[in-house]
């Protein structure tokens, strides 16, 4: 009946819960009628549910979207101090643009801010807002998001807002490199606002938009498209890439040709012999953020509003942190597979090294082996090695590379420039450390953000205070610890009629308790002092209640006979539900006599209540 049924308090949590994890309210009901033993035993309907639903939302949405989203950006700050979140009003004071970061993102970009991956093509929802996001690599190469914002527009006031925030959140930390697609406004924004930082394009969005432009040359395996990626890919000398550009202009007659001409203009952020001078951890495109992208499309849908995309969002980032906590403790758990080798460098390696980064050098130190010194010149200011690589006949193959040695400096330079551009010393170099007897890496050559001691360092704001990822961590695992002692206990105290009444009565006492703590621990914020507080009330409240029981024991004598009844009380509960059913029945009869005399009559009631049942179960809904 309609006037039975209700959601208690329980029921509508799991509710919210199941809402916020994107479980269809159709599953919700199924797994929550399951959990109590039947949909029947609920005390609602699937159509209760999607009331609620729906009143939860109106409720969530009572002040519009920028309200709701203003107050969930509060509440993130009550929790954390360290979130951070900035809006930009037009003139008629409507926001137009926001930006958030949350603890963990700042630490993250204290730790790995030196690459940052910048991408505007995912929209959140049917009005096409555009999503940007700050992704980059940790030290395990994995995926994470620095920072998020929506604008209004992708206009260069917008742009130019956005960097402005993020500098200024990050105390102007600015980073090494940023890439970006082809898009005209931010390369301009990113010129005034982060001059120093090197400015590079994804070859992904070049190619887009070369089938785009030039149609049915860059069909896939054409003889054009192989020639242009040799051109962005392969060239590594800049005199071969001006040569190798100059044919494909000639040879496909394209010489007039608008997007070959502007995309030359700016060659030195896409072409392969121009991006070695720049530290880019081996990212060439900002197909980083695409997964990231294809990761939010699993999660968001167009018809959310703006706080359940915030929600969402906040679980596509919990993944994404789930991924590096697993392979954080993979690195931690097991060793790598050549630590028992003779190999110096590969002992070092893999005791400082994240795995993945452990096999990129493993992998260096395999091709090492293949390099062999064509000729060498030796001063007393540097060595110069040219170092080339022998195929399986001995033979040397195309191809040399210069390696130099700066002997007061102890500094080696090489013209591969992978340790410049991607963090990690390239076989080449290698070989002029065997050469050179240097049997381990030079401290100087590890770089830090690839290590497993990247995260053992303090963060702190642009204000100058300890950022913390969970500053509430102490009372998460204080739920994770008491929650399944609990659980275990209502479960066994469930099995039994006696049991439930004492833990339903200790569950009550347990609760003022509680609230006497709570009362203790408000005036001070200190533990120590919070026990001293609690401590004092309970001993306080024993000596009163000693007190008063001592000035009322004259009146309460017990006989030998009633002692030992309640002896047996204890020690039996059966017993004890047998005394308060008889002594139930008595006070009933007595109740109902009074009644029928005062309407006249005599009325007699016979009552027999089974253990566990209710008197309502008993008489029904007339009693």
């Amino acid at each position: 009946m309609r006037s039975q049924r209700q959601i208690s308090n329980i029921v509508a949590h799991g509710i919210d819960l199941a809402d916020d994890s994107d479980i269809r309210p159709n599953a919700t009901f199924d797994l929550m009628g399951m959990q109590v033993g039947g949909s029947k035993n609920l005390g609602c309907t699937r159509k209760d549910l999607n009331n609620c639903l729906r009143t939860k939302r109106q409720r969530d949405l009572a002040f519009g979207e920028c309200e709701s989203l203003l107050a969930y950006f509060e509440n993130q700050t009550k929790n954390n101090p360290s979130f951070t979140y900035s809006l930009q009003l037009d003139n008629g004071e409507q926001i137009t643009n926001i930006f958030w970061t949350n603890p963990r993102m700042l630490i993250d970009y204290a730790l790995f801010g030196d690459v940052v991956i910048f991408d505007t093509t995912f929209c959140i929802n049917k009005e096409y807002i555009p999503f940007e996001i700050f992704a980059r690599f940790n030290h395990h190469r994995g995926v994470t998001i620095f920072e998020v914002a929506l604008l209004y527009d992708e206009m260069i006031p917008s742009f130019k807002w956005l960097f402005e925030t993020f500098l200024e959140t990050h105390g102007q930390k600015k980073p090494i490199t940023i890439f970006t697609d082809q898009d005209a406004a931010m390369a301009r924004t990113i010129g005034e606002v982060l001059p120093e930082t090197w400015h590079r394009l994804c070859t992904w969005h070049i190619m887009q938009n070369g089938i785009k432009h030039l149609g049915n040359l860059m069909k896939h395996e054409s003889s054009f498209l192989k020639e242009l990626n040799k051109c962005i890919f392969q060239y590594e000398n800049e005199e071969e890439f001006e040569n190798a550009w100059k044919v494909l202009l000639d040879h496909y007659q394209l010489k007039n040709n608008s997007w070959l001409a502007q995309i030359y203009s700016i060659k030195h952020k896409w072409a392969c012999c121009y991006m070695k001078y720049t530290f880019t951890l081996g990212v060439r495109s900002t197909q980083l953020s695409e997964s990231i992208n294809n990761d939010l499309k699993n999660y968001l849908r167009p018809t959310l509003d703006l706080v359940r995309f915030l929600k969402q969002f906040e679980r596509v980032v919990e993944d994404k942190r789930t991924n590096e906590l697993k392979a954080e403790f993979e690195a931690r758990n097991t060793l790598p597979r050549t630590m028992g080798c003779n190999a110096p460098v590969l002992r070092q390696a893999g005791k400082v090294y994240t795995p993945y980064i452990f096999n990129e050098c493993r992998r260096k130190h395999d091709l090492f082996l293949d390099c062999s010194v064509k000729d060498h010149t030796i001063n007393d200011v540097f060595h110069q090695y040219i170092i080339g690589m022998v195929d399986e006949e001995g033979d040397f193959v195309e191809g040399e590379i210069a390696v130099l040695y700066k002997t007061h400096e102890q500094v080696l330079e090489c013209s591969w420039r992978e340790f410049e551009t991607y963090g990690i010393l390239c076989c080449h170099i290698l070989k002029v450390l065997d050469v050179l007897e240097i049997k381990y890496i030079p401290k100087k050559y590890i770089l830090r953000r690839w290590t497993r001691a990247t995260k053992d360092i303090l963060v702190e704001d642009s204000k100058g205070k300890e950022v913390m990822e969970d500053v509430q961590l102490s009372r998460t695992q204080h739920f994770r610890y008491l929650m399944p002692k609990y659980v275990k206990l209502i479960n066994q105290a469930s099995n039994t009629d006696a049991g439930f009444e004492m833990t339903n009565i200790n569950a009550d006492i347990l609760g003022k308790e509680i609230a006497t703590l709570i009362i203790a621990c408000s005036t001070t914020k200190d533990s120590v002092q919070c026990s001293e507080a609690y401590r004092d009330l309970v001993l306080k409240k024993k000596k009163v209640g000693k007190v008063v029981a001592k000035d009322i024991r004259p009146s309460l004598k017990l006989r030998g006979s009633r002692r030992k009844l309640i002896k047996q009380l204890k020690a039996k509960p059966q017993l004890a539900w047998k005394h308060q059913k008889n002594h139930l029945k008595a006070l009933l009869h007595q109740v109902f006599m009074a009644i029928g005399s005062l309407q006249g009559s005599t009325t007699t009631v016979g009552v027999d209540l089974s253990p566990g049942q209710e008197i309502g179960e008993a008489h029904g809904d007339r009693f």
